[in-house]
């Protein structure tokens, strides 16, 4: 029986409220024991140092561009960067070439996450044929294949009578919709938020209330059809307090937010600083600090690496023209320490919170769960640094920033998978 103790490690589980200094002992793959009184022979030691062991991350938004533009992140290269991130779970969006809109897809998805032996991947289904926002989805037959929720991605769904259709499909299979909420007409051609700034560098503008438009109309259709529904990557005041709002109402709303959100500014575009072109795009201060305070007050559910993959030839072009998107994997928990969160109100933003959204059995310390765990020194510093990120995709945003949270060892199922020199055999 292979077993792995450790000791002396600040033990922070946010299912079970948790924070304090013990040990952990695993066993063939399994947590076995919390706070043994001593390890079993030829166990491996792990001296913590007084490092935080806590559950795996979950990330419930990512897409690998696999298939159709591997050379972006492919599924391997992606798992990487997700467990040099403290990863272990993670959901991949659909909108890929050709979109996971069919079962085999699926199938495919899963069987290439396994492949990997580094990460639990589960793959979102299409809400829309080719992730089109038009014909549905065999939405159905892609929930019994394995999808765990269905979306069309970056792109919203601009027909309100077909979202309706969606939503009131939806309920009978008892599954999660999760939405990107940009009008479409207003975020067309756009590539920063609609401010002074905006003006002065002479970029396409996306009027903040595009946001808020779109979630405006979804929670009307949720409350009119009983659908389960979740906003991604929630970036504006505006828009949080709709969601709050109709929480009190009692609709069946939860949304996310991702780092960038609550840590850079539209000011963060620079000298048209493509790594920061994002969708959406980086709002104004106000909305940042309102995205704080969501967090702190629980109308954020979750925290979402919204892992966004390009090459260098995506990013070097005029900023209007470069592909939105940032990296964010590797960033995830570093970023989100600086929130100024309680650290177990911050790790149970990125474990339990989305694990139990998507219904997934992770994000806990608990006795008899798979052991897939994370070691991090919350006050160790770390550079970000593009070009020496794990994985294929460079493309922060956090390009050059100093982050605390460096990630020591990362373990799925009881395998180590990470150390901080790098990938495990």
């Amino acid at each position: 029986m292979s077993s792995i103790f450790f000791q002396n490690v600040r033990l922070i589980d946010p299912a079970s409220g948790r924070d304090s200094m013990g040990s952990l002992l695993v066993q063939d793959g399994l947590i076995t024991a919390i706070d043994p009184k001593d390890p079993p022979k030829n166990a491996r030691l792990i001296e913590g140092n007084g490092a935080v062991l806590c559950p795996g991350l979950v990330d419930m938004r990512a897409r690998f561009d696999e298939p159709g533009a591997e050379y972006r992140e492919n599924i391997a290269s992606g798992a990487q960067a997700a467990v040099a991130g403290g990863i272990t779970t993670l959901a991949l969006l659909p909108d890929t070439d050709p979109a996971i809109d069919n079962p085999a897809l699926v199938h495919y998805i899963r069987r290439r996450g396994e492949e990997t032996g580094l990460i639990s991947i589960h793959p979102y289904g299409a809400l829309t044929k080719g992730c089109a926002g038009g014909d549905m989805a065999e939405i159905g037959l892609l929930k019994q294949a394995g999808a765990i929720g269905f979306t069309d991605g970056a792109r919203a769904i601009a027909d309100t009578k077909q979202m309706r259709n969606l939503l009131a499909y939806s309920g009978f299979l008892d599954t999660v919709i999760i939405l990107h909420p940009e009008d479409p007409s207003l975020a067309k051609g756009g590539c920063a938020t609609a401010s002074p700034q905006a003006v002065k560098m002479g970029l396409p503008q996306i009027p903040a209330c595009a946001e808020a438009m779109m979630v405006a109309r979804d929670l009307r259709l949720a409350a009119l059809t009983g659908a389960r529904i979740h906003f991604s990557h929630i970036s504006t005041g505006e828009a949080l307090s709709l969601i709050a709002a109709a929480k009190q109402q009692g609709i069946r709303v939860t949304c996310d937010t991702a780092p960038p959100y609550f840590a850079m500014t539209e000011a963060d575009i620079g000298d048209f600083r493509t790594y920061a072109k994002l969708s959406p795009p980086l709002r104004q201060e106000a909305d940042r600090r309102a995205i704080l305070a969501g967090l702190a007050d629980g109308t954020i559910d979750a925290i979402a690496s919204d892992h966004s993959p390009a090459d260098a030839d995506d990013k070097r072009l005029p900023f209007a023209q470069a592909r939105a998107g940032g990296t964010g994997l590797v960033t995830l928990l570093g970023v989100t320490l600086q929130a100024g969160l309680p650290l177990l109100d911050a790790l149970r933003l990125l474990t339990i919170a989305p694990a139990r959204l998507l219904g997934l059995p992770a994000g806990t310390l608990s006795i008899g769960a798979a052991a897939d765990l994370c070691l991090f020194a919350p006050e160790e510093e770390w550079v970000v640094t593009a070009g020496n990120l794990p994985g294929r995709a460079q493309n922060t945003p956090f390009d050059g920033q100093t982050l605390k949270g460096r990630i020591h060892r990362t373990f799925y199922h009881g395998r180590e998978v990470f150390t901080a020199e790098g990938l495990s055999a």
